[in-house]
Order: structure tokens, then sequence, then C-alpha cells
């Protein structure tokens, strides 16, 4: 009989046990937004998965054991990055290595060397560990930004952001990305590591977590009145349920090598506020942009063919976005709209 699985459309896939079934892999920052859903999808493959986290006993760390088959296969290691030796144990004995934590600070700039140092760390660890294959979430800000770029070229895996600028412009959070993205490559080469690296856009799409994260608060400010105008700009997004498979299919692909763009659509923020407004018209949703005088910007041009060709089929921005609403509403983040509020029009509060 052959197995399956269901990816996150409830489509039919086909498992090849040979590859997962007895076969085990570290996720580092195991409870982050992205690597939650990679640890339920290895886990629903049969893939024993050993989550680094920095405290293995944090109720934030709950969402994890309650994933199904994590009883029996997930293991979750005290581990933090910039501990070499703890890093390592999680790693020893792994066929593959997806690191997808990155450091988290206030200050960006601080970041940046223990970003460093955490992919390297990972690196070497993986080469000591004789590891088959390593998947590193970098970003697209180690990709598209580079203010000499034509705007209308097509950006793809070959683009890289301009280091110089991002650090003129103290853009840390794209500096950070690129040089550590470098950083793993170079150590890749040099220990003989195969390294495989993604670069997903703006992450939507229901959390795992109980926690809010940045790219959340990106779409719950636009609900909650926080948020009065829209700012004028564009940027592509991404579902969550994509990004994490995304990762399995090239940790499985042996053809799989180098860079993988992930974007589903670039959409300018009035677009994005328009699908929420069309959607959930109970909720405050800004219809003004706070830049008027300025004519509206142009989403840049991607190109998203490689990853599609190892089989990845995007969810629609407008189904993501929904489905991050609905799951905000059900984790509390979010209170359902009161039904005075619903109505009330220009100031005046009508009791329904």
């Amino acid at each position: 009989t052959e197995a399956f699985t269901f990816d996150h459309t409830g489509k039919k896939m086909p498992v090849d046990e040979s590859t997962a079934v007895g076969k085990t892999v570290c996720v580092t920052g195991a409870g982050g937004y992205i690597a939650s859903w990679i640890v339920k999808l290895l886990l629903e493959r049969g893939y024993t998965v050993k989550g680094t986290v920095r405290n293995p006993d944090d109720p934030k760390n709950t969402h994890l054991r309650e994933l199904e088959g994590a009883k029996e296969r997930l293991i979750l290691c005290k581990a933090d990055l910039q501990d070499y030796d703890a890093l390592k144990s999680a790693i020893d004995g792994c066929d593959g290595v997806f690191h997808t934590a990155s450091p988290v600070t206030d200050d960006p700039e601080q970041m940046v060397e223990p970003a460093v140092n955490g992919a390297k760390f990972v690196i070497n660890a993986a080469a000591e560990a004789k590891v088959k294959r390593v998947v590193i979430t970098s970003s697209i800000g180690a990709v598209y930004m580079d203010p000499s770029r034509d705007p209308e070229a097509v950006v793809d895996e070959s683009c890289w952001s301009d280091l110089e600028f991002c650090k003129n412009t103290k853009n840390w959070y794209c500096y950070g990305k690129m040089v550590a993205e470098q950083a793993a490559w170079e150590t890749a080469e040099e220990k003989g590591v195969d390294l495989v690296v993604l670069n997903p856009v703006l992450v939507l799409g229901p959390p795992l977590q109980p926690t809010i994260n940045a790219s959340l608060f990106h779409v719950l400010k636009y609900l909650t009145g926080s948020a009065k105008t829209y700012a004028n700009l564009t940027q592509a997004y991404v579902d969550v349920r994509d990004v994490a498979l995304a990762h399995v299919l090239v940790y499985e692909a042996p053809s799989a090598s180098g860079r993988y763009l992930l974007a589903e659509s670039a959409l300018h923020r009035g677009e994005v506020v328009e699908i929420l407004a069309k959607l959930f018209p109970e909720y405050p949703i800004p219809t003004k942009c706070k830049d008027e005088k300025n004519p509206r910007a142009k989403p840049y041009k991607f190109t998203n063919q490689k990853i599609k060709d190892l089989g990845l089929e995007f969810t629609s921005t407008k189904q993501s976005l929904y489905d991050t609403v609905k799951s905000l509403q059900e984790k509390g983040h979010l209170p359902p709209p009161s039904t005075s509020q619903e109505s009330s029009q220009n100031g005046i509060k009508i009791e329904s």
C-alpha cells in the first residue's frame, strides 16, 4: 500500500517512505513562525525531528508538543545559536538540517554578528556530523535591496542586495540577512556541505505558535484601527504553509541546489487593504493612503519558476490573508468586531 500525506490544501501527496521513515532531521529555532510549520510537515511525513529551542519547558513551545506525531518523534533540544557544542549535539545523528532560527533582538545592528556566527556554527556542526543536506532560511532582504537595479528587471535567484547601500541606509535587517547568507555559502563550500537556501518575501498565513510575530502584526494593525492610513509602497507576499513545504521539497529533491525565491504576488498596500475590506468589512480598515502626493508605487517583477519546477503550487495571497485573519480571531489576538461598532457610522453609535 502506498502511504499518503495531505498538503495544506487537502491535496493528497504520496510519501516516499524510504526517504522519511527512520530518518532524523534537525530544525533550529523550532518554535518560530516558519519553523513550526516545517516541524509539522516533517512529522506528518514520518521524520523524527530534533528541534532546537532556547528553553524546552517554555509554555510558548507547547504548540509543538501538540503536533501529530510529536509524542513519538519530536525531541526538543535546549540550544542557543551561539553555543556550538549544544548545536552540535542537536545536529549529531541527523540526516539533514533546517536552519530557520535567527537571533531575536530589538536592535537589528546587534543581530548581524550572531546571525553570521549561527549560520557558520550550523554548517560546521553539519559537516562534522556528515549531514546529507542543509537548508537555510534566508530572506528576500538578501536579494532585492539594490538601488541600481532597473525597476523593469525581473528579480530572480541571481540577484543580491547591495551591501554598501544597506549599510549606508542603516537597513540592518537586509544587511544581516545578506552577510549571514554569504557566510553560509562560503562555509559550506569550504567544508563540502550540500547547502540549499530559501529566500522568502513577507510571510503571511495562520500561525501555529501562540505569539504574534512582525509579519502578522503587519496584517493585524489594519484590522484593529491602530493604522489610520496605509503606506504608499509595494511588497511581495507568500504563505507560511508554502514556505514550509518549499523547505521540505528542496530537502527531498536530489536535484535541488542554490537559492530559491519564494513569492506568490507583489501587491501595493492599497490592494492589501482592499482585499481585507472585502473579506472583513466589519473591521475599521484604512481607506486612505498616507502619501497621496506621489504616484502610486509600482510592484517589482519577480520569478518564482524555480521552486514551481519542484512541484510547489502557491496559495493565493487573498486566501492567505483570509486564513491569517481567521486564525488571529481563533487565537484571541483579534477580537471579533462588536455589533455596536459594526453599525457605528459618522461617529454616531447605533446599537443594533
